[in-house]
């Protein structure tokens, strides 16, 4: 699931269109590079998110399951470029 995009279904956020950065047991932990950054994740219910069948570029998805230091400005063009995509 680390990697895929996903829209917040619940919440002030509803709507809103976040990067899976890691997942536990009930809970994920998103990213949009601008508000909630790569540092400092949003916790959320995996029940109160929509994946979107789509994931983040081979060297972004490379650099969340190592877990090595990202910059937000990845996940900032990989969210514009989905957008982009998308219309």
């Amino acid at each position: 699931m680390t990697g895929n995009f996903a829209f917040s279904k619940a919440g002030h956020d509803k709507g809103k269109l976040y990067v899976i950065v890691a997942e536990e047991q009930d809970y994920v932990y998103l990213c949009d590079g601008r508000l909630k950054k790569i540092d400092a994740p949003k916790k959320k219910r995996k029940k109160h998110i929509q994946i979107v069948n789509r994931r983040v570029g081979e060297e972004l998805l490379a650099g969340l399951e190592k877990r090595e230091t990202m910059l937000d400005e990845q996940i900032k063009y990989a969210i514009k470029q989905y957008e982009k995509e998308k219309e």
